[in-house]
Protein backbone atom coordinates (compact mmCIF):
# COMPACT_ATOMS: atom_id res chain seq x y z
CA UNK A 1 0.00 0.00 0.00
CA UNK A 2 1.08 3.38 -0.75
CA UNK A 3 2.13 6.43 1.68
CA UNK A 4 -1.16 8.51 0.61
CA UNK A 5 -3.32 5.43 0.62
CA UNK A 6 -2.08 4.03 3.81
CA UNK A 7 -2.29 7.49 5.65
CA UNK A 8 -6.13 7.81 4.07
CA UNK A 9 -7.47 4.90 5.69
CA UNK A 10 -5.16 5.61 9.16
CA UNK A 11 -6.98 8.90 8.95
CA UNK A 12 -10.87 7.58 8.18
CA UNK A 13 -10.21 4.50 10.35
CA UNK A 14 -8.87 6.93 13.73
CA UNK A 15 -12.27 9.37 12.78
CA UNK A 16 -14.54 6.68 12.81
CA UNK A 17 -12.67 5.61 16.29
CA UNK A 18 -13.28 8.43 17.73
CA UNK A 19 -16.43 9.26 17.16
CA UNK A 20 -17.44 5.84 18.44
CA UNK A 21 -15.14 4.89 21.44
CA UNK A 22 -18.25 5.73 24.17
CA UNK A 23 -20.14 3.46 22.99
CA UNK A 24 -17.95 0.56 20.86
CA UNK A 25 -18.34 -2.27 24.17
CA UNK A 26 -21.80 -1.59 24.45
CA UNK A 27 -22.52 -1.97 20.39
CA UNK A 28 -19.64 -4.92 20.46
CA UNK A 29 -22.11 -6.88 22.89
CA UNK A 30 -25.18 -6.34 20.83
CA UNK A 31 -23.69 -6.44 17.49
CA UNK A 32 -22.44 -10.06 18.30
CA UNK A 33 -24.90 -11.42 20.73
CA UNK A 34 -23.06 -10.92 23.14
CA UNK A 35 -20.28 -13.88 21.49
CA UNK A 36 -17.41 -10.94 21.84
CA UNK A 37 -16.13 -12.05 25.32
CA UNK A 38 -16.19 -15.91 24.91
CA UNK A 39 -14.47 -14.71 21.49
CA UNK A 40 -11.53 -13.08 23.28
CA UNK A 41 -11.37 -15.56 25.75
CA UNK A 42 -10.73 -18.75 23.47
CA UNK A 43 -8.19 -16.59 21.65
CA UNK A 44 -6.42 -16.21 24.82
CA UNK A 45 -6.70 -19.78 25.18
CA UNK A 46 -4.94 -20.91 22.31
CA UNK A 47 -2.19 -18.31 22.90
CA UNK A 48 -0.54 -20.02 25.19
CA UNK A 49 0.29 -17.31 27.86
CA UNK A 50 0.42 -18.44 31.48
CA UNK A 51 1.20 -16.61 34.23
CA UNK A 52 3.89 -14.76 34.99
CA UNK A 53 4.34 -14.29 31.16
CA UNK A 54 4.05 -10.95 29.12
CA UNK A 55 1.69 -10.43 26.52
CA UNK A 56 1.21 -7.33 24.14
CA UNK A 57 -2.26 -6.58 22.67
CA UNK A 58 -1.83 -4.74 19.54
CA UNK A 59 -4.57 -2.30 18.50
CA UNK A 60 -5.96 -2.79 22.57
CA UNK A 61 -8.68 0.00 21.85
CA UNK A 62 -10.96 -0.26 24.75
CA UNK A 63 -8.96 -2.71 26.50
CA UNK A 64 -11.02 -6.02 26.77
CA UNK A 65 -8.55 -8.41 24.57
CA UNK A 66 -6.18 -6.87 27.48
CA UNK A 67 -8.24 -7.13 30.07
CA UNK A 68 -9.01 -11.42 29.43
CA UNK A 69 -5.03 -11.02 29.03
CA UNK A 70 -4.10 -10.09 32.41
CA UNK A 71 -6.62 -12.40 34.27
CA UNK A 72 -3.93 -15.16 32.93
CA UNK A 73 -1.18 -13.34 33.30
CA UNK A 74 -2.35 -12.79 36.97
CA UNK A 75 -0.22 -10.07 39.28
CA UNK A 76 3.17 -11.54 38.39
CA UNK A 77 2.87 -10.74 34.68
CA UNK A 78 2.46 -7.44 32.80
CA UNK A 79 0.57 -6.70 29.47
CA UNK A 80 1.23 -3.71 27.59
CA UNK A 81 -1.76 -2.56 25.34
CA UNK A 82 -1.04 -0.62 22.67
CA UNK A 83 -3.65 1.75 20.14
CA UNK A 84 -3.19 5.02 18.63
CA UNK A 85 -6.14 6.66 19.11
CA UNK A 86 -6.10 8.50 22.41
CA UNK A 87 -10.58 8.45 22.92
CA UNK A 88 -10.34 4.51 23.18
CA UNK A 89 -7.42 4.39 24.83
CA UNK A 90 -9.33 6.71 27.57
CA UNK A 91 -11.92 4.19 27.62
CA UNK A 92 -9.16 1.20 28.46
CA UNK A 93 -7.97 3.22 31.33
CA UNK A 94 -11.70 3.30 32.84
CA UNK A 95 -12.35 -0.41 32.16
CA UNK A 96 -8.97 -1.11 33.54
CA UNK A 97 -9.57 0.86 36.14
CA UNK A 98 -13.09 -1.11 36.44
CA UNK A 99 -11.64 -4.21 36.99
CA UNK A 100 -8.66 -3.16 39.43
CA UNK A 101 -6.03 -4.26 36.51
CA UNK A 102 -3.66 -0.97 36.58
CA UNK A 103 -0.73 -2.90 38.42
CA UNK A 104 -0.95 -5.23 35.73
CA UNK A 105 -1.91 -3.51 32.14
CA UNK A 106 0.27 -0.96 30.76
CA UNK A 107 -1.63 1.44 28.34
CA UNK A 108 0.83 2.82 25.08
CA UNK A 109 0.14 5.17 22.56
CA UNK A 110 1.71 4.03 19.57
CA UNK A 111 0.98 2.58 15.67
CA UNK A 112 0.86 -0.77 15.04
CA UNK A 113 2.71 -0.44 11.62
CA UNK A 114 5.75 0.57 14.26
CA UNK A 115 5.87 -0.93 17.40
CA UNK A 116 7.76 0.75 19.67
CA UNK A 117 9.64 -2.28 21.83
CA UNK A 118 12.86 -4.23 21.64
CA UNK A 119 12.63 -7.48 19.41
CA UNK A 120 11.92 -10.43 21.70
CA UNK A 121 10.16 -8.49 24.42
CA UNK A 122 6.83 -10.56 24.87
CA UNK A 123 5.77 -14.50 24.93
CA UNK A 124 2.47 -13.69 23.13
CA UNK A 125 1.16 -10.63 21.12
CA UNK A 126 -2.59 -10.72 19.95
CA UNK A 127 -4.97 -8.27 17.79
CA UNK A 128 -8.82 -8.53 17.94
CA UNK A 129 -10.97 -7.12 15.27
CA UNK A 130 -8.29 -4.67 14.56
CA UNK A 131 -6.06 -6.21 11.76
CA UNK A 132 -8.59 -5.57 9.10
CA UNK A 133 -8.44 -1.52 9.70
CA UNK A 134 -4.71 -1.11 9.67
CA UNK A 135 -3.27 -0.19 6.55
CA UNK A 136 -0.81 -2.63 5.98
CA UNK A 137 -1.89 -6.43 7.24
CA UNK A 138 1.61 -8.06 6.52
CA UNK A 139 3.69 -5.37 8.13
CA UNK A 140 1.79 -5.57 11.14
CA UNK A 141 2.02 -8.92 11.59
CA UNK A 142 5.77 -9.02 10.72
CA UNK A 143 6.12 -6.08 13.93
CA UNK A 144 4.19 -8.31 16.02
CA UNK A 145 6.39 -11.55 15.06
CA UNK A 146 9.54 -9.12 15.67
CA UNK A 147 8.79 -8.42 19.34
CA UNK A 148 7.82 -11.85 20.24
CA UNK A 149 10.14 -14.41 21.87
CA UNK A 150 11.58 -17.17 19.62
CA UNK A 151 8.53 -19.71 20.60
CA UNK A 152 5.80 -17.20 21.49
CA UNK A 153 2.79 -16.88 19.64
CA UNK A 154 1.11 -13.78 17.10
CA UNK A 155 -2.96 -14.25 17.44
CA UNK A 156 -4.74 -12.87 15.27
CA UNK A 157 -9.00 -12.67 16.52
CA UNK A 158 -10.88 -11.09 13.41
CA UNK A 159 -14.51 -11.49 11.80
CA UNK A 160 -14.55 -13.51 9.10
CA UNK A 161 -15.97 -14.78 5.94
CA UNK A 162 -18.91 -17.56 6.91
CA UNK A 163 -19.00 -20.57 4.56
CA UNK A 164 -21.89 -22.60 5.28
CA UNK A 165 -25.50 -22.06 3.20
CA UNK A 166 -27.93 -20.29 3.86
CA UNK A 167 -26.27 -19.19 6.92
CA UNK A 168 -23.92 -17.14 5.26
CA UNK A 169 -26.80 -15.22 3.34
CA UNK A 170 -27.99 -14.60 6.57
CA UNK A 171 -25.19 -13.40 8.07
CA UNK A 172 -24.48 -10.65 5.21
CA UNK A 173 -28.15 -9.48 5.16
CA UNK A 174 -27.61 -9.00 9.02
CA UNK A 175 -24.00 -7.36 8.12
CA UNK A 176 -25.13 -5.01 5.22
CA UNK A 177 -28.56 -4.03 6.37
CA UNK A 178 -28.89 -4.13 9.84
CA UNK A 179 -25.67 -3.75 11.67
CA UNK A 180 -25.27 0.16 10.02
CA UNK A 181 -29.31 0.77 11.58
CA UNK A 182 -27.89 -0.42 14.67
CA UNK A 183 -25.14 1.43 14.66
CA UNK A 184 -26.08 4.29 13.87
CA UNK A 185 -29.09 4.20 16.78
CA UNK A 186 -26.39 3.36 18.84
CA UNK A 187 -24.20 5.94 18.38
CA UNK A 188 -25.95 8.87 17.14
CA UNK A 189 -24.20 9.22 13.67
CA UNK A 190 -24.10 8.11 10.55
CA UNK A 191 -20.90 6.07 8.93
CA UNK A 192 -19.21 4.33 11.48
CA UNK A 193 -21.43 1.07 11.01
CA UNK A 194 -21.65 1.47 7.77
CA UNK A 195 -17.55 0.87 7.28
CA UNK A 196 -17.60 -2.40 9.28
CA UNK A 197 -19.20 -4.34 6.54
CA UNK A 198 -17.30 -3.55 4.00
CA UNK A 199 -14.15 -3.64 6.16
CA UNK A 200 -14.83 -7.33 6.46
CA UNK A 201 -15.87 -8.11 3.09
CA UNK A 202 -12.59 -6.29 1.88
CA UNK A 203 -10.80 -8.64 4.13
CA UNK A 204 -8.63 -11.45 2.99
CA UNK A 205 -10.59 -14.94 3.58
CA UNK A 206 -9.41 -16.11 6.98
CA UNK A 207 -7.44 -18.92 4.89
CA UNK A 208 -5.56 -16.38 2.90
CA UNK A 209 -4.75 -15.01 6.19
CA UNK A 210 -3.13 -18.45 7.77
CA UNK A 211 -1.20 -18.63 4.44
CA UNK A 212 0.14 -15.21 5.05
CA UNK A 213 0.71 -15.93 8.45
CA UNK A 214 3.23 -19.21 7.10
CA UNK A 215 4.46 -16.87 4.15
CA UNK A 216 6.12 -14.73 6.46
CA UNK A 217 7.63 -17.02 8.22
CA UNK A 218 5.40 -17.83 11.50
CA UNK A 219 4.75 -21.80 11.87
CA UNK A 220 2.38 -24.42 13.26
CA UNK A 221 0.32 -22.05 11.52
CA UNK A 222 -3.73 -23.06 12.87
CA UNK A 223 -6.79 -21.14 11.93
CA UNK A 224 -9.84 -21.56 14.29
CA UNK A 225 -13.38 -20.95 12.76
CA UNK A 226 -15.94 -20.21 15.53
CA UNK A 227 -19.81 -19.40 15.38
CA UNK A 228 -19.87 -20.78 11.95
CA UNK A 229 -17.30 -18.93 10.62
CA UNK A 230 -18.59 -15.51 12.01
CA UNK A 231 -15.08 -15.23 13.29
CA UNK A 232 -12.03 -16.71 13.15
CA UNK A 233 -8.82 -17.06 15.29
CA UNK A 234 -5.23 -17.28 13.53
CA UNK A 235 -2.58 -18.97 15.53
CA UNK A 236 1.32 -19.15 14.33
CA UNK A 237 4.34 -19.16 16.33
CA UNK A 238 7.70 -17.69 15.64
CA UNK A 239 10.62 -20.56 15.44
CA UNK A 240 13.80 -20.81 16.92
CA UNK A 241 16.57 -19.03 15.12
CA UNK A 242 18.78 -22.42 13.48
CA UNK A 243 21.94 -22.36 14.45
CA UNK A 244 25.05 -24.14 12.57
Amino acid sequence: MNDSRQTSKEELVYNIFSAIAHRYDLLNTVLSFNRDKAWRRFAVKVSGLSAGGRGLDVACGTGMFAIELARVVGPTGEVVGLDFNENMLEVARKNIARYSMEKIIKLVHGNALALPFPDNSFDVATIGFALRNVPDIEKTILEMKRVVKPGGRVVNLELAHPTFPVFKQLYWFYFEKLVPLLGKLGVGVDGPYSYLPNSVKNFPHQQVIKKMFEDLGLVDVKCYELTGGIVAVHVGTKPFEKTT
